[in-house]
């Protein structure tokens, strides 16, 4: 495995470092991270599992995705918000396929109910998430790793943040915020040089925002 500038190459494939030699994450990279998602269950999953996440390592939660759906009937979040959280919670807490710590099991169980409160009033978590979009000027003019090191908590990450709060949600502030437009492809933080950055770009000036 080659290694330069943030990037490594590994089986002929120029990725960003962080996914390393691991085939699950190399496959999150290549796959998933940074291609546009409006997908109202997707947007709830990773909002629910970057609060799961807080104190773990990503790879850790995503070794543990297909029980987290399994848990939380495929993050519907109508169908949680139907739920009764004090039998529930117990529930969940004896799950091993999940995270087991009772306050974040109770804010996804808290969130799902924003969620719905928040559909209501946009038309779909979507709508609500993508208006949280940086403006160009917020982007760095490089995308290198030490660019990217900079940009943990911007002025989109902490204005989405307080309004969520606002509103209720918890377990999500600004850095996961950030982390959060990251994955879901409200900006496109692969490395230049990294194989999939062109492929993510395309996704984004080809996708529709909603609206």
């Amino acid at each position: 495995m080659a290694k330069r500038d943030g990037l490594i190459t590994h089986d002929g494939i120029t990725r960003c470092w962080w996914c390393g030699e691991l085939e699950d994450y190399q496959r999150y990279h290549d796959e998933e991270w940074g291609f546009p998602v409006d997908d109202d269950h997707r947007l709830f999953e990773k909002l629910c599992l970057e609060g799961f996440q807080s104190g773990l390592s990503w790879l850790t939660i995503l070794r543990k995705r297909e029980g987290f759906r399994r848990a939380f009937a495929n993050f519907d979040f109508e169908a949680i918000a139907r739920w009764r959280p004090a039998s529930r919670t117990e529930k969940l807490l004896a799950n091993a396929d999940i995270v087991r710590h009772r306050g974040k099991i109770e804010a996804t169980l808290s969130n799902a109910r924003q969620a719905c409160a928040l559909a209501e009033e946009y038309g779909s978590l979507a709508a609500y998430f993508w208006r949280w979009e940086p403006d160009p000027s917020e982007r760095p003019r490089k995308y290198d790793k030490a660019s990217l090191a900079a940009l943990g908590q911007t002025p989109s990450a902490k204005a989405m943040a307080k309004d969520l709060e606002a509103r209720g949600f918890r377990f999500f502030g600004p850095t996961t915020a950030y982390a959060f437009m990251q994955a879901m492809g409200m900006v496109n933080d692969h490395l230049e040089g990294c194989a999939t950055r062109p492929e993510v770009e395309a996704a984004r000036a080809a996708f529709k925002r909603p609206s």
